[in-house]
């Protein structure tokens, strides 16, 4: 019914009645577990690094400190009624935890009629066991049980093989423990070799990016035009993203060697250079422009070089889908008026490629900027080519400093996220968006 002053009652907005948001409930808790799972294949390995990051953990320290035991038989009984010893060698795998209420226990083999029990341990029906308490830091200590044997135990090929001892004991594991420092981030900040690496890290993601794009553009603008043969270009500029990794870097490790390698060769003989050049192991070489002198950072520059031609493929394929979307009625008029194909590209195409420019230098900047593999084997970080990626390498692995390590990944992950954030924020778009 209506209301008495005849107005009608406003019915409620689409699909926010009853039945609409308990099926969205529902939907909700359908999807649920999926959002939990990504959340945690993408948020632990995260959370784990930040937690590593503040933890004073080398690679030793991956396991939980145990007790570890090796047993050996003194002495050679040959007939029943020789003597024999037992004897077990035990020691603290930990050089800095201590491990409590420490323990063996062992299983003597068959045939073996111990004469007493060591100190610190008991024998019950041909077991032995011992409690050693709190152990300190690399303790160590032998353990022996003097017998003699029989004709039983003669017949067992490796009696102590076949009843091997255990041991048991509790010990603190730094990576599960709630003892946190910010050491890793002070050494990380207050040596002077973390700036230099940031600065060549920032040089080589930079130029790299850009070299990937404008390659990627030269090359699609080939390629945009219609020619004999384009099928077969197009494929062949996919070859340097397609190709292994480990085989492109080999190849140019071989090109350019300073020996043996095919570019130097060519270079010495049409006497552009008087000897050859080390592309890869010289940090820097003096070069001389205008009549000014400078330090050209070699090994870097060639890695750099290697970066924008193994990438550009994907600048060209993302570029060059976007430019066969443009209408040809725009060229086709500014043609007419007189405009040259510089003004085309210039005032056409590039205003409306700013977009996809603009995605692609974003990923290019955060995927060279987290690049390993490609530096790793040309140069292994020497010559002034050390990022950071590769210092977390080297600080976690090298070094054995895991906790360093994860310091200067989070550093790369807070620097990252800055970027991107300001880059979306602040990047241009393309024109009529």
């Amino acid at each position: 019914m209506s209301p008495a002053n005849g107005l009608t009652e406003p019915r409620p907005p689409k699909g926010s009645g009853p039945m609409q948001r308990r099926e969205a409930r529902l939907a909700w808790a359908m999807l649920a577990p999926t959002f939990l799972i990504v959340l945690a294949i993408v948020l632990f390995p995260l959370v784990a690094n930040f937690w590593i990051s503040v933890k004073p953990v080398g690679l030793a320290d991956l396991r939980p400190p145990a007790i570890l035991v090796n047993e050996r038989l003194r002495g050679r009984p040959k007939e029943p009624g020789d003597q024999a010893t037992i004897e077990y060698r035990l020691r603290n795998s930990s050089q800095d935890e201590e491990i409590r209420s420490a323990q063996l226990a062992a299983t003597l083999p068959p045939g073996f009629t111990p004469a007493g029990a060591p100190e610190s341990c008991s024998l019950n029906s041909g077991e032995i066991a011992c409690k050693f308490g709190t152990i300190p830091p690399r303790w160590r200590e032998n353990v022996r049980l003097e017998g003699t044997v029989d004709a039983e135990f003669l017949k067992l090929d490796d009696p102590l093989d076949a009843y091997p001892a255990e041991t048991s004991g509790e010990a603190d594991n730094i990576l599960t423990s709630f003892e946190f420092t910010l050491e890793n981030f002070r050494r990380v900040f207050s040596g002077a070799e973390f700036w230099s690496v940031l600065r060549v890290t920032i040089y080589y993601t930079v130029f790299g990016t850009g070299g990937a794009l404008v390659l990627g553009l030269f090359a699609a603008q080939l390629m945009n035009e219609s020619f004999k043969g384009r099928g077969f270009l197009r494929g062949l500029f996919l070859f340097p993203y397609v190709a292994p990794v480990i085989a492109v870097a080999f190849t140019w490790v071989v090109l350019f060697d300073p020996f043996s390698g095919m570019l130097n060769a060519l270079l010495t003989r049409m006497g552009v250079v008087g000897e050859p050049i080390n592309f890869f192991g010289a940090r820097s070489i003096p070069i001389t422009l205008f009549g000014l002198t400078f330090e050209f950072p070699l090994a870097l520059s060639t890695v750099i070089a290697f970066e924008a031609w193994r990438y550009f493929p994907l600048s060209f394929l993302f570029i060059l889908a976007r430019m066969q979307s443009l209408s040809s009625d725009l060229y086709e008029a500014a043609e007419m008026d007189g405009a040259t194909p510089l003004q085309q590209f210039w005032y056409i195409s590039l205003p409306q490629l700013v977009g996809i420019l603009s995605i692609l230098f974003l990923l290019r900047f955060i995927w060279t900027f987290n690049k390993f593999d490609d530096i790793f084997l040309l140069t292994g970080g020497a010559a002034g080519t050390r990022t950071l990626t590769v210092d977390v390498y080297e600080q976690g692995f090298a070094l054995s400093n895991l906790g360093a390590g994860a310091a200067v990944a989070v550093v790369v992950f807070v620097l990252l996220v800055t970027f991107a954030t300001l880059f979306i924020r602040f990047s241009p778009k393309e024109e009529g968006l």
